[in-house]
């Protein structure tokens, strides 16, 4: 062998002033994305269930017409507050995580809290920052079709920018109430209008919402809204949601109903007539013998209490009919059982 492999030297390892700079190794790669041994570790029980990404959506037919009503409704609104030609489209109805959402909202954005009182909870309305620029540029006499981007400084929204906003959610929750105003009646109201996802917390982060997000175009400007109702606030409509075209009602089965008519004509039904009542000791009853004449107190004109299971359902007095004793109605039975 060569004497320069004696020479040869390994270079050392590089050193860390803190643990900052220290490199991961594969274990703490692995821990970050919840594996250990290479092995991930499935979630169980009813964290599993809380947790899971899968949402089992139920179809809210009726919702998605309110929606669709709406965006002919909210266009008409548009054009009447800015004096613009507006052009505005349901792009999706989906359903989603109350945190998800919460965590996708892009920043800055403005968000109105509003409360349904028939319901008597709450939704959301989040409004992106192209919207809420456009809005504000268009109400202010803004330049139409200049079709610049709007440079995001990373400000807050003075006043002047929430109040005009506001006017807007304020037409859109009026549109939604109107939209939803055939399936049932609602009162929506604003309450508050936010800046932050912080403060608009309405429901838990695991529960599942329905979301509809609308897109506005104005004159090459524009932006996004979009609804949130938690499926706690619309469950006293659900079974109206429900539906799968305005007003259905499910229609009798006359079959059933002329069969059942027919059998219960033909149940067989005792009848008794009370001649009298008496009270009498249990001593007295004993020494009953046979040919004794008991006197019931009763005129033989008298009407009797005609009894059908022990429950009385009408009055008759007693006669002869064809050599056999009978009884003739004097009261109508309807009356007797209502009273």
């Amino acid at each position: 062998m060569s004497d320069d492999f004696d020479d040869f030297e390994l270079p050392e390892p590089p050193k860390f002033d803190s643990d900052a700079e220290a490199l991961l190794d594969q274990a703490g790669i692995d821990a970050l994305f919840g594996q250990v041994g290479g092995f991930s570790q499935p979630k169980e029980g009813l964290r599993a269930v809380i947790e899971s990404n899968v949402i089992s959506r139920e179809r809210l037919p009726m919702l998605e017409v309110v929606f669709d009503r709406m965006v002919r409704i909210f266009a008409t609104s548009m054009r009447n507050l800015t004096s613009d030609a507006i052009d505005v489209s349901l792009e999706e109805v989906t359903s989603i995580r109350f945190g998800d959402y919460l965590n996708h909202i892009m920043l800055p954005a403005m968000i109105g809290v509003f409360r349904v009182e028939e319901w008597e909870n709450y939704g959301l309305v989040s409004v992106d920052s192209g919207l809420i620029y456009a809005v504000v540029d268009a109400l202010l006499g803004g330049r139409r079709g200049g079709g610049e981007q709007v440079m995001i400084d990373g400000r807050g929204f003075t006043t002047i920018e929430t109040d005009l906003v506001s006017r807007m959610l304020g037409h859109v929750l009026s549109d939604l109430s109107t939209s939803m105003a055939p399936i049932t009646p609602t009162t929506i109201e604003l309450e508050r209008v936010e800046s932050s996802p912080r403060f608009v917390a309405i429901a838990g982060t695991t529960n599942v919402c329905a979301v509809a997000t609308f897109r506005v175009s104005m004159d090459e400007r524009g932006g996004c809204f979009s609804i949130l109702l938690p499926y706690a606030t619309i469950e006293p409509v659900r079974h109206l949601l429900n539906q799968r075209f305005m007003g259905e009602k499910l229609g009798r089965d006359t079959i059933w109903e002329v069969h059942m008519a027919s059998e219960v004509r033909k149940v067989d039904v005792t009848l008794d007539v009370v001649l009298g009542e008496r009270d009498m000791p249990l001593g007295t009853v004993r020494d009953f013998k046979v040919g004794q004449t008991i006197p019931l107190f009763a005129d033989p004109d008298q009407p009797l209490d005609m009894q059908c299971g022990g429950v009385t359902i009408g009055r008759a007095q007693i006669g002869q009919r064809s050599n056999k004793i009978a009884v003739r109605l004097v009261s109508d039975i309807a009356k007797e059982m209502r009273a």
